[in-house]
């Protein structure tokens, strides 16, 4: 039996604050005529809120930025999160540098993730602003529409993930993937509903994702491993629920972490990229 296509909700296009462009039918969109490191009025601030519910990502080109601009304007969505490594990557634990050279042992991001999604209260959203890309392009960030991701799946099949939860696990990327010493206490290990709702659209969200999910606590290790790389290759396998983050500098690009996923692309090798990423704290728990 076919699977029937998902409504995808009507999304605006017109703004009376800046002009709007989409990457994509249903994620992503370029936000032109807004000055970021201006101070904002309640007007123009109403209108991003609205295109990030709708969009997710939202990528503003030609922006000049300093770290307290960056974080100003980070600001105006909540307070700001300390990534778990802040005491290895900068002197500023609220602005988490991300640069690849030709040295780097690996690239921030390069695999699909959510970030710090092992937290208790994970990231609302990021943005990263970006300095420097490679000379010979390439660089870019895919995103996942994570509610289309939970929407595509047959009945059975959602059926079959309500309900249950999962953990995730900051020791995975941070000692398996980047060789740290953990903090005192360890990384963040917390568990989360499988199945989540977003908090202001009310939309259900596939909440699992490679970079972080260690295993699904109601069922058996083994078939824990079959529903995790069985939703991880539905995600990593579906064009439909992508878009594409093509970089330059003075490119601001602002992600709903609580409905996507992304995945940075490190194929620009032995050149350099470098930017600096700020998160905003979320209010509550991931819940179903």
């Amino acid at each position: 039996m076919p699977i029937a296509r998902p409504e995808v909700p009507e999304r605006e296009l017109e703004y009376e604050s800046f002009s709007l462009r989409p990457i994509t039918p249903h994620i992503g969109a370029e936000i032109h005529g807004l000055d970021l490191s201006a101070a904002l009025s309640e007007a123009q601030l109403k209108d991003v809120r609205r295109a990030f519910h709708d969009w997710m990502v939202l990528v503003f080109r030609d922006q000049d930025l300093d770290r307290e601009a960056h974080k100003r304007f980070a600001r105006h969505f909540g307070e700001l999160h300390v990534h778990p490594m802040h005491g290895t990557r900068s002197e500023d634990p609220e602005i988490l540098p991300v640069y690849t050279t030709k040295d780097s042992p690996y690239t921030a991001g390069e695999g699909w993730h959510t970030d710090v999604s092992c937290d208790e209260i994970p990231p609302l959203g990021s943005m990263l602003y970006m300095l420097e890309t490679p000379a010979c392009g390439g660089g870019d960030t895919l995103f996942a529409d994570m509610a289309l991701a939970w929407e595509l799946l047959s009945e059975p099949v959602q059926q079959m993930l309500e309900g249950l939860t999962a953990v995730h696990d900051g020791a995975i990327p941070y000692v398996g993937g980047y060789k740290t010493t953990p903090p005192p206490g360890g990384y963040p290990r917390n568990a989360h509903p499988v199945v989540t709702r977003h908090p202001e659209t009310g939309r259900k969200v596939l909440f699992v994702n490679r970079g972080f999910t260690s295993h699904i606590r109601e069922v058996s290790p083994r078939e824990s491993r079959a529903i995790l790389e069985m939703l991880y290759e539905h995600i990593e396998a579906t064009p439909k629920l992508l878009c594409r983050v093509e970089w330059a500098p003075g490119t601001l690009t602002f992600w709903d972490n609580r409905c996507t996923q992304h995945h940075s692309v490190w194929d620009y090798y032995p050149h350099t990229r470098r930017g600096e990423r700020v998160s905003i704290l979320g209010t509550e728990p991931p819940r179903a």
